[in-house]
C-alpha cells in the first residue's frame, strides 16, 4: 500500500500531470478522500483561452481506481472500465476535483464481488471553479473483481 505523502509527491511529478499543471493537494490518511487542482496556464489552455478538455479529464483519472485499490486490498483487481465527461461551462481559472469514498461504497463493491464475481461501480465527479461553479462533470465506471487464485 502507498503512503499518502508518497502518492502526493509521485502524482504531482507524474509527467502528464506535471505538464498539465495538475496538483494533488490532499490525500486523507485512509485514502478515502483526495483533492486535486489545476490552474489555467498557457500550456493547458485551448484555442479560445479556456481549460483544454483533455486536461480536465486528466484531473479525474485514475484517482477512484487508486482509492479502491488502497481500500479493498491486494486480493482485488481494480480497473477503469469507462468514462464520460460533460463540459458545462468554460473553465477560466483554477479548477478543483474532490474524490470521496464512503464505507458504504466500499462495502457495496465487496458484496457485489462476492455475489456476482465482479462489480462495476459508477461514480460522478464534479470539476468546479473557485466559486463552486460546475465546469465539467465526469462519470467513471470501474471494474472490480477478486484476483484469481493460482
Amino acid at each position: 500500500m502507498l503512503k499518502k505523502s508518497t502518492l502526493i509527491r509521485l502524482m504531482s511529478l507524474y509527467p502528464p500531470y506535471l505538464g498539465a499543471g495538475i496538483r494533488v493537494t490532499r490525500v486523507s490518511h485512509d485514502f478515502r478522500e483526495i483533492d486535486v487542482r489545476m490552474g489555467l496556464h498557457w500550456w493547458n489552455r485551448n484555442y479560445v483561452g479556456t481549460h483544454f478538455g483533455g486536461s480536465l479529464y486528466s484531473m479525474i483519472d485514475p484517482f477512484l481506481m487508486l482509492m479502491f485499490l488502497e481500500n479493498l486490498g491486494r486480493d482485488y483487481v481494480v480497473w477503469d472500465k469507462a468514462a464520460t465527461i460533460r463540459f458545462k461551462t468554460p473553465g477560466r481559472g483554477t479548477v478543483f476535483a474532490r474524490f470521496r469514498l464512503t464505507e458504504d461504497d466500499i462495502n457495496a463493491v465487496r458484496v457485489a464481488v462476492e455475489r456476482d464475481g465482479r462489480a462495476q461501480p459508477t461514480f460522478t465527479v464534479a470539476i468546479t471553479d473557485s466559486e463552486g461553479q460546475l465546469i465539467a462533470e465526469a462519470e467513471k465506471v470501474l471494474s472490480v473483481k477478486k484476483k484469481a487464485v493460482a
